[in-house]
């Protein structure tokens, strides 16, 4: 690893002649010469996963909602060096009859306006991160009182709701416990808070235990700091919540087939990692019961960037339509085609997504110059490589039917739901984070 520089002295360079040597080894003088060798198409069988999109009467999705989040670290100056994260989370209801009459390549501003008028939903919050103590407590206990205040305060206690929800199976007639997790502070195992418990104290040393606790936040953290991290797990379990607080209330609607004439999205992959994905599998069986039930639910995700995104883009320009108004076509990623052509692993111990997704990957090629890497549900996860095939992702057809209409001229492949989320919702690190830098700096200086 060279030397940087911070202005003052110039960079180490990188030697441009000390890997000469490795050529006299035969098995990379045959690497290269193979490497230099002319293909006009990558040899590979990939193209095979891909079909075209058939004819059908599926009807599009009369309602769309979006869901988009970020976040931004906030430093002050030496030298208190004190550290927050600001998070910002959008939730946007689309209607598809104004959306169909905006020009998706130069869309008026006005139109732009009363599309998005009164309907989005905001949730905002500030994380301490390092160097900040209140009077209330530690960096620890604040952290966790505002996870829970936040959620449980906003939208008076939706999103607390919708997380209690998930959490205890509310959907079904059976009352059950939660996921089980550590006491926050005595690390005691909690073999579930009792059905609808938002906040009581453990048995074990007393200490106060909120139902966000259940999540782990507090296994990403110390008493006195917390990596970046955990904001955006934050951002993450929000955008989760918000989604699922309109599905939740869409699916108790007296009218039963607005839930299945919704489209939900989400940007970024459906996918809660490491601790977080607890409430996975719950998740999971929610989908499962809506399909069970013949009330499908309709719900994707956009990824626009990360191992499947350049994957599909290398091999885009390959794959049909090649010219406008031809057929679309579309790519259902096996578990074994993820692991062998995607991560290129060998076959481990916790099959791909068993424990953290609750979609499947799947490959959409509208037009000559609209390509997407999708994720959308099955249902309860299945242990087979061979799986999800086609007919295995839920309300696959009155999706495809419903994209054509939501795509944004304005990037590359881009869908307008999302774009508009994110622009309601982003936090740019300029100007915004000096803006935040500014106002930690005033609140300093009004302190002392």
């Amino acid at each position: 690893m060279p030397y940087g520089s911070r202005g003052k002295l110039p960079i180490e360079m990188a030697s441009k002649l000390g890997h000469l040597s490795v050529i006299n080894n035969e098995w990379v003088r045959a690497l290269v010469e193979d490497f230099e060798t002319s293909i006009s198409e990558p040899s590979t069988n990939n193209y095979s996963i891909w079909h075209e999109v058939g004819a059908t009467e599926a009807k599009p999705l009369e309602y769309v909602w979006a869901v988009d989040g970020s976040y931004v670290p906030v430093r002050s100056n030496p030298p208190t060096g004190k550290e927050v994260a600001f998070i910002k989370t959008a939730l946007l209801s689309i209607d598809r009859n104004k959306l169909d009459r905006i020009d998706k390549l130069n869309p008026h501003p006005l139109l732009l306006q009363d599309l998005m008028g009164e309907s989005a939903l905001f949730h905002s919050t500030v994380l301490p991160l390092k160097n900040v103590k209140t009077k209330m407590g530690n960096n620890f206990d604040t952290i966790r009182n505002i996870i829970f205040g936040s959620l449980k305060f906003d939208q008076q206690g939706a999103y607390l709701e919708t997380l209690k929800w998930i959490a205890y199976r509310k959907w079904e007639d059976s009352k059950g416990i939660s996921p089980d997790f550590q006491c926050p502070y005595c690390d005691a195992r909690i073999t579930g808070l009792p059905y609808d418990t938002e906040e009581t104290d453990c048995t074990s040393c007393g200490g106060k235990i909120f139902i966000t606790d259940m999540l782990g936040f507090h296994l990403d953290m110390n008493e006195d700091s917390a990596p970046e991290s955990i904001a955006s797990s934050y951002m993450l379990i929000v955008e989760t919540l918000m989604l699922f607080t309109i599905i939740r209330i869409l699916w108790s609607h007296p009218d039963r087939n607005l839930f299945c004439n919704t489209l939900f999205i989400k940007d970024g992959p459906l996918t809660l990692r490491s601790q977080y994905s607890k409430i996975v599998p719950n998740i999971r069986e929610f989908i499962e019961f809506t399909k069970q039930n013949d009330r499908p639910i309709h719900l994707i995700s956009q990824e626009k960037s990360g191992a499947f995104f350049d994957h599909l883009m290398s091999m885009e320009k390959y794959i049909n339509p090649k010219e406008a108004d031809s057929p679309p076509s579309i790519a259902v990623l096996s578990h074994r085609y993820v692991r062998d052509e995607v991560y290129r692993t060998p076959e481990l111990a916790n099959p791909y997504g068993k424990r953290t997704n609750y979609g499947e990957k799947v490959f959409v090629k509208l037009d000559p110059d609209s390509s997407y890497v999708l994720n959308i549900p099955t249902g309860r996860y299945q242990d087979d490589s061979d799986f999800p095939k086609l007919e295995d992702i839920i309300g696959l057809d009155r999706i495809l039917t419903t994209l054509p209409n939501l795509v944004s001229r304005r990037f590359e492949s881009a869908l307008f739901p999302i774009e508009l989320a994110n622009g309601v919702a982003s936090l740019s690190s300029y100007p915004s984070s000096k803006i935040l830098e500014r106002y930690i700096e005033c609140a300093e200086a009004k302190s002392k």
